[in-house]
């Protein structure tokens, strides 16, 4: 049988997974044991800020909001995508400065469409 890395590195982590599972466990239950377990009016009190919610927590966000949130993950990742290339600009030549640019200028055109559809305005 040969030697592998993780022959002896098993044992210790399917130890250290069921004391881990057992002190989750020990927890769980002690909190339900222990915990108190009538309701008051005090603990039905909106917590810390005093402001009683008008609606359900249920119900739904508008699509504007989903909306600039995507748009803000995906330029913050393409943001992202130009750390490397500022990195490595002294040795990538002429080809990676033209594709970066490249690039810049598809996410420049997306930007402007964006503005111009009046996507990131609020009402």
């Amino acid at each position: 049988m040969e030697n592998s890395i993780f022959s002896g590195n098993l044992v210790a982590f399917l130890i250290l997974f069921g004391a881990t599972c057992a002190l989750v466990g020990m927890f769980l239950a002690l909190s339900a044991w222990l915990g108190p377990k009538r309701m008051t009016p005090i603990k039905g009190e909106p917590f810390e800020c005093g402001v009683i919610s008008k609606t359900d927590a249920r119900s739904p966000y508008p699509v504007k909001f989903y909306l600039v949130a995507v748009l803000f993950i995906v330029f913050d990742i393409e943001v992202a995508f130009l750390y490397p290339w500022a990195v490595s600009f002294g040795s990538i030549g002429v080809a990676g400065f033209i594709a970066a640019m490249i690039f810049l200028a598809i996410l420049g055109v997306g930007l402007y469409y964006e503005v111009s559809k009046r996507v990131l305005e609020w009402k």
